[in-house]
């Protein structure tokens, strides 16, 4: 099995929990939540910051010593409007309680004091589409580089079945003039559930080289190299992107052997 993907540990409660010390490197942190309605989840506040980012169903959210009342309201990933999400800073211990049936992210990284506990507006949450013909995406900045935060970086990307995504293959593991270095979970949904996508993580040196089949509610984590995504035929697939490093900025670099594609025409 790979090193690189992380399954779903049980049906419901924490059903995956990422640390930096699981994970072998030094910024990100990934927690998924599926919780029935009127279950409650409560984590004290320590030196991360959060991003909390309900999925689908709707719960109420309360960070420090503020009630943001209830956030979310999608019925599934795949809906095309924005998830409910609110940002948690550190210190701040964190209280959930389900309404609905709810599918709940944890986004964590390192914090600082300078920033306060928020609700996200849905309206702040931009979305663009990238590429063009099987290389189409629908993109969603849940918590860009342009909103505040220390480290965090939050987006959902919504790919169609038969289109490929993350692509052409792009890496951001070398801090430098043209790039920053972000570790990165991608968190997968597939529509149908029973469906299946591919991804490949490599370095130009192919020391790290691995193609992972993943299913429904999988997570690839990358701490460096390319990390290309496809959608078989018939599946569409979501995936929730967790970036951070030492600068937040996003600025990558494409795979030379196939940069070629995005001067064609």
């Amino acid at each position: 099995m790979s090193s690189l993907r992380v399954r779903p540990q049980a049906a419901s409660g924490v059903v995956i929990d990422i640390t930096p010390q699981s994970a072998g490197w030094t910024y990100v942190g990934f927690k998924m939540l599926r919780l029935s309605a009127d279950q409650v989840y409560d984590a004290a506040g320590d030196d991360r910051e959060t991003c909390v980012v309900v999925l689908s169903g709707q719960a109420r959210l309360a960070a420090g010593n503020v009630d943001f009342g209830t956030i979310g309201g999608r019925s599934s990933v795949f809906e095309d409007a924005a998830p409910g999400a609110a940002y948690v800073a550190v210190g701040d211990a964190v209280h959930i309680e389900a309404v609905t049936a709810s599918e709940i992210a944890l986004c964590t990284a390192p914090g600082s004091k300078d920033y306060v506990s928020r609700v996200i507006p849905t309206g702040d949450m931009s979305r663009e589409v990238r590429g063009q013909g099987s290389n189409t995406r629908h993109v969603r900045n849940i918590l860009p580089e342009d909103r505040p935060a220390h480290s965090l970086l939050v987006v959902e990307v919504v790919t169609p079945g038969g289109n490929w995504s993350s692509y052409p293959p792009h890496k951001h593991d070398t801090a430098r003039d043209s790039e920053t270095r972000l570790e990165e979970t991608y968190y997968h949904r597939l529509n149908p559930p029973q469906g299946f996508a591919f991804q490949r993580v490599y370095t130009d040196d192919r020391s790290l080289d691995e193609t992972v089949c993943v299913e429904d509610g999988d997570v690839v984590m990358v701490p460096k190299g390319y990390h290309p995504v496809g959608a078989p035929h018939g599946y569409d697939l979501y995936y929730l992107n967790v970036m951070a490093g030492p600068e937040r900025r996003w600025m990558f670099h494409n795979d030379p052997q196939h940069e070629w594609m995005l001067r064609k025409g």
